[in-house]
């Protein structure tokens, strides 16, 4: 602050502009400088030039270099780029304020209007590297000096709109506070500008008001007319988030972050939660900041079942209107999430209060994402040309747990800058289009990793953020219809792009193209005379002769000549499902009775548009043809392995103890091989397995026992489901291959929730939850890139090669410490699955470990001097945000790191030529450990949309087979189009659960790292006791996890196989 003895009264009105934290302080300080200065505020870069001119002191100084130097890059012209554009932008949150910042800069004349009159909003943003960047850059520390100080990486929304209002008064934009915008004013006559049309009445001076650029970054709530917008639906999604009074003590800065941790892959943490609190979450983030901000997503259930919504409603608007949601409720709620998720170590949690002075907690929906269908558009009218342009939450609506809002609302704020700059130019305005079009296709795929790398040198310049960039990638008449001539009417649109309107009815195949396809692939079997789509396959030879062609090395045709023809379809059916994953939508008893032709023709166009493109001579198919899914296989297997490992540890239960630890290794068989052990078949109570097997032959659903139309059958195990039924009974979570189970009492249950088992307590202990994956075996797949298989479950016609027997081995110490390090990847060319961030102190510890260049290099591999080189690049990473005057607070360290931190660093001579190394070290494990949380997230939100997708997918299908159906008297070529539409849908269906099974296995790869890691933690923490002060119950323990940990690489093992073979399988 400056002295009260200072000579120039303006420098006490500029420290107190800088420290104010109040919008309505800001606005009176700037006024009473402008006033001390003799500076009319409002003027553009003029104003700006004229301040910095009369405030030369040092405190002043240090912010007018850190703006010229922003000021000086070429692209903005010395501020005479757009100096005759006049440009109006709409709401002054982050994206607009950036946006007014950057037209300033370009020299425009920039009105922002806000209808709110204060910043209330203590909710904490996720900001990526170049953000950080960008603020500094403006000066963000001296208007916020804990601004990302030490690690952090985030801000709340209003200390981020301050500065930014800050730097735009400084730079000559002209605000105006509590006016609203309605909609636009077109020119009265030729010669006039367009205007906007403001509530309540605005001064004369804003009123008349022209202008011919108009940004809009007023909210997801308003889209100015012209613009549409798509909805992308998930299923059900209730975010809550909650700030609390933070006061700063030292206990409460000791409390470490959570950058985000999701159900996906960290089950124990949630398992523990439900079992402490009964409150059940899918993700939660906390944040330190003003406030201490936490946002979780909680399942629906358990909002009601805790009493804080009071019913179930269908709609999600009176769901979470509040009139349904009870306060008291959800304020316990959120306090006992947030208790538990810090070990109580805040103390009492009291809510900050928001901007109606009510305390600070919101639930709210996500269900949907709105996305503008463009970005730009120009408006004319007696000659009058209108620019408009969206940014923000209008433009692209976020996913919070991705914390990608305000990076890509500051990527689209520098577009639309970038594009008013072109429009300047005189560029024409169908090209500013078409450029700022294809700018746009690039925002929802940008990320941290697919950007330029050196963040210091981003601009307004697109070129120097997107690598490989193609500003011709939409051309100008494909944006005619973006460009309206008001009265006129719109100009007629040319589009470069194929024709899509009209989809091909044959992309699924036509009946009688299908007819001719199984014709030819069942030619030449004996007693098969395919001549139609539904009596030729009644005998079962015909689908066994199908599935052999595409299958040689399973049943042969002499084979099934001796089969019923029950038999033979049941075994046809199986084996499609479990060798080529063609998953049934018809029951054997349905095909041998000829009774649901529909069925049988759907479930044949599965194989046609699979295998259309297979030779006809006889051979093994490629399983990663494009219409199977080799991620349906694998999970296929997972599952049924998972059902026999479970009834192996119920009868090794019921048995008696386990013996200690054995790990198995495959030998040469001696012996002959055991009779195939029958697993824990997936079905209704013996009671209702008669019921259940009528079911199916009559097309009902297993389990509510309503009709099962063809695009609602869910395939489980032989038996159909709605998709809707097949859900844990506890939790309604939907449930995939290899995470459920179903209990005695004929309800189905994700593995968290599954009663009576061992798999609950393994979560509870930490250990691990998955089955044991398969394999690849050499012995039992034929050549080619195929998915690993399964080990033989039960008595089948399918005939299984000698499996190689298991001999027991014991791992001495040394072997254990190597397992327990192991890497399993398989080849430095393929790339592995992301290593698993944990905390940041276990990150930073993981590395210290190995080396301080990358996560798991061997220190010992490398140069003698890297270790310095490392360091010096750690230091020349920091010094560009080091270099002003910072006091930087580090995050705190558990006593075990920190001491490993000095113990490393002195013993390299480190600790005083390298001091920011140790930042460094543990803010790059802060982004790592947000990379797994935001891929976690990212993969949860496309399965809820998948769901959603195959909602839709399924009424459609109803509609279109209940007219198929029907005794109507509609021309026979209509029904043959509503055929073609119902096989079009089975195939969107048919990808659809291809995609979602590939996502399936992801979320194993994630959960499975999780894993190994907390199981490792443990190993070593029984590792490095002395042996002689082991217990017995010490070594069991230890034995244990050992055996755990032995699975747990072995499943990851067989994953990143599947993934290489896959790889190859393109390839090829």
């Amino acid at each position: 602050m400056a002295s009260s003895s200072s000579p120039n009264p303006a420098h006490a009105h500029f420290e107190s502009f800088l420290q104010a934290q109040l919008c309505q302080d800001v606005l009176s300080s700037f006024r009473e400088l402008c006033g001390a200065l003799g500076v009319e505020p409002g003027c553009g870069l003029p104003q700006y030039h004229k301040i910095k001119a009369q405030l030369n002191y040092w405190s002043a100084k240090s912010l007018w270099a850190k703006l010229d130097k922003r000021a000086s890059q070429p692209v903005y012209q010395q501020g005479q780029a757009c100096t005759s554009t006049k440009c109006l932008v709409v709401g002054a949150g982050p994206c607009g304020l950036r946006a007014a910042v950057e037209l300033a800069l370009l020299g425009a004349r920039v009105v922002l209007v806000e209808k709110r009159t204060k910043f209330s909003r203590h909710n904490v943003l996720h900001l990526w590297p170049f953000t950080i960047h960008d603020l500094r850059a403006l000066g963000a520390k001296k208007f916020y000096g804990r601004f990302c100080t030490g690690t952090l990486d985030h801000i709340s929304i209003r200390q981020l709109q301050l500065l930014l209002l800050k730097v735009a008064l400084l730079l000559g934009v002209e605000i105006h506070w509590g006016v609203t915008f309605t909609g636009l004013q077109p020119p009265l006559r030729k010669g006039s500008g367009w205007r906007a049309q403001l509530q309540p009445k605005p001064p004369d001076q804003l009123a008349n008001y022209e202008f011919d650029v108009l940004i809009s970054a007023a909210g997801s709530k308003f889209v100015p007319e012209g613009f549409t917008v798509r909805e992308m639906r998930g299923k059900l999604a209730i975010g809550i988030t909650a700030n609390f009074v933070n006061r700063r003590t030292a206990e409460e800065t000791q409390v470490p972050e959570i950058s985000g941790v999701a159900r996906i892959y960290n089950q124990k943490f949630f398992q523990s939660l439900l079992k402490a609190t009964g409150i059940d979450l899918e993700n939660i983030v906390y944040y330190k900041d003003d406030t201490h901000y936490f946002v979780m997503t909680a399942k629906k259930q358990c909002l009601l079942r805790l009493g804080v919504l009071r019913q179930d409603r269908l709609e999600t608007e009176q769901l979470l209107s509040s009139a349904n949601v009870v306060p008291e409720a959800l304020q316990r709620f959120v306090r006992a999430a947030a208790d538990f998720a810090t070990n109580g170590k805040l103390g009492k949690l009291e809510f900050a209060q928001d901007a109606r002075g009510r305390p600070d907690i919101s639930a709210f929906d996500f269900t949907s994402m709105l996305r503008a269908e463009c970005s730009a558009r120009v408006q004319e009218k007696h000659g009058a040309r209108l620019l408009l342009g969206l940014v923000g939450d209008c433009l692209v609506e976020p996913f919070w747990p991705l914390g990608t809002g305000v990076a890509r609302g500051f990527l689209a704020a520098f577009d639309a800058a970038w594009m008013v700059k072109r429009w300047a130019e005189g560029t024409e305005p169908l090209e500013v289009l078409a450029e700022r079009e294809s700018l746009y296709q690039l925002l929802s795929q940008t990320s941290p990793e697919n950007m330029h790398r050196n963040v210091a040198q981003y601009g307004l310049d697109p070129a120097s953020r997107y690598p490989n960039l193609n500003l011709k990638a939409v051309t100008p008449n494909q944006v005619r219809d973006l460009y309206d001539v008001v009265a006129k009417g719109p100009v007629p649109k040319k589009n470069d792009k194929p024709n899509r309107g009209n989809p091909t009815t044959g992309s699924a195949g036509t009946q009688e193209e299908l007819l001719h396809w199984c014709q030819e692939k069942t030619a030449g079997y004996p007693g098969v005379h395919v001549t139609d789509l539904s009596s030729s396959w009644a005998d079962g030879r015909a689908l066994c002769a199908l599935v052999h062609r595409l299958q040689p090395s399973l049943l042969g045709p002499s084979e099934v000549q001796d089969m019923g023809a029950l038999e033979a379809t049941t075994w046809a059916l199986r084996a499609a499902e479990h060798e080529l994953g063609i998953t049934p939508v018809v029951s054997a008893q349905a095909v041998v009775a000829g009774s649901d032709p529909l069925g049988l023709i759907a479930y044949l166009s599965h194989f046609h548009s699979a295998f259309k493109n297979t030779p006809n001579s006889p051979g093994p198919v490629n399983q990663g043809s494009p219409g199977t899914s080799s991620a349906v296989l694998f999970l296929g297997k997972l599952q049924r392995t998972l059902q026999r490992t479970r009834a192996k540890e119920n009868s090794g239960d019921a048995g008696g103890k386990k013996p200690r630890l054995e790990v198995e290794a495959d030998t040469p068989r001696t012996e002959e091989p055991p009779a195939p052990e029958s697993r824990g078949p997936l079905v209704p109570p013996p009671q209702q397995q008669e019921e259940s097997v009528q079911a199916d032959a009559r097309g009902l659903c297993a389990l509510c026992g309503e009709h099962l139309y063809i695009l609602e059958r869910f395939c489980v195990d032989g038996h159909f489901f709605h998709r809707s039924c097949f859900r844990c009974h506890a939790c309604e979570a939907t449930l995939w291959p290899g995470g459920y189970g179903q209990h005695p009492d004929g309800h189905f249950y994700c593995l968290q929730h599954l009663p009576g088992t061992d798999h609950k307590k393994d979560i509870m202990d930490g250990g691990s939850t998955s089955p044991e994956l398969p394999t690849p075996d050499a012995n039992s797949v034929p050549p080619g890139p195929l998915t690993p298989t399964a080990p033989q479950e039960e008595a089948s016609p399918i005939p299984c090669p000698r499996q190689p027997a298991r001999r027991l081995i014991r791992l001495s110490s040394p072997e254990r410490q190597r397992l327990s390090s192991l890497d399993i990847n398989p080849s430095p060319e393929m790339e592995p699955p992301p290593k698993p961030p944990r905390s940041c102190s276990a990150l930073a510890r993981e590395a210290l470990e190995g080396s301080f260049v990358g996560w798991g290099m061997p220190a010992r591999s490398l140069p003698g001097n890297y270790s310095s080189t490392v360091f010096e690049a750690m230091e020349e990473e920091e010094s560009s945000s080091d270099n002003e005057e910072e006091d930087d607070d580090d995050e705190p360290l558990d006593p075990d790191l920190e001491q490993a931190l000095q113990t490393m660093a002195k013993n390299a001579g480190t600790m005083d030529k390298y001091p920011t190394w140790r930042r460094t070290l543990l803010r790059h494990a802060k982004e790592e450990e947000m990379k797994r949380f935001c891929k976690a997230q990212t993969i949860q939100r496309r399965l809820n949309e998948i769901e959603a997708a195959l909602r839709e997918l399924e009424a459609e299908g109803v509609k279109l087979e209940l007219a198929l159906r029907s005794q109507s008297t509609s021309p026979e070529q209509q029904k043959k189009l509503w055929l073609e539409q119902l096989l079009q849908l089975v195939q969107k269906k048919n990808s659809l659960v291809a995609e979602e099974a590939e996502l399936t296995i992801t979320v194993q790869e994630l959960d499975l790292e999780e894993k190994q890691w907390q199981l490792d933690h443990e190993l070593r923490g029984y590792m490095n006791r002395e042996e002689t002060l082991k217990t017995a119950e010490d070594r069991q323990a230890e034995d244990e996890i050992l055996r755990k940990l032995v699975e747990v690489v072995n499943q990851r093992d067989a994953l990143i196989r599947f993934r290489e073979e896959c790889r190859l399988s393109e390839l090829a």
